[in-house]
């Protein structure tokens, strides 16, 4: 697509531009200056062009602005008193919710701890391995005197 094409975008968009570079061509800018500053400003409201194909951002691209407006909206009708009252909520919910450190020594101990459940837990594995690996040397030197039904299914399992 050549550059500076504008395919991309909606009619919604390209109405937006046109409104906007009105606006700043009746403030006196040229017009070759009023409508970069348009699409630039169309750009920065909407992320780009919003028709595209499988990696559209359309959706993302059109929630965007209208969530950001909404919430300083909300953040301009709130006192001052609202805003301290809600920072000392979530200092509390952070106190109250700050994860225990463990000291140094106790970090070890846990760890040795765990470490010592893996290492069971390997032996207890390892057993019933070298139990299995036997029955499978003993299939193996049976398949080698040629016993082919139990050579075809083991085989497979390697």
């Amino acid at each position: 697509m050549a550059r500076g094409s504008k395919a991309k975008y909606t009619a919604k968009q390209k109405r937006m531009a046109a409104k906007i570079e009105k606006g700043y061509e009746a403030r006196g800018t040229s017009e070759k200056t009023a409508a970069a500053r348009a699409w630039a400003t169309v750009n920065k409201a909407t992320g780009g062009g919003m028709k595209g194909g499988s990696g559209s951002k359309a959706k993302v691209a059109r929630r965007r602005p209208l969530v950001k407006a909404a919430a300083k909206k909300a953040a301009r009708k709130r006192t001052a008193a609202q805003r301290s009252a809600s920072a000392r909520k979530a200092a509390a919910t952070r106190k109250r919710n700050k994860p225990v450190r463990a000291t140094r020594s106790g970090s070890k101990s846990t760890a040795r701890r765990v470490a010592g459940r893996r290492a069971t837990a390997r032996r207890g594995s390892t057993s019933t391995r070298s139990r299995s690996g036997t029955a499978r040397k003993s299939t193996r030197s049976v398949s080698k005197r040629g016993a082919s039904t139990r050579r075809g299914s083991r085989g497979s399992r390697k």
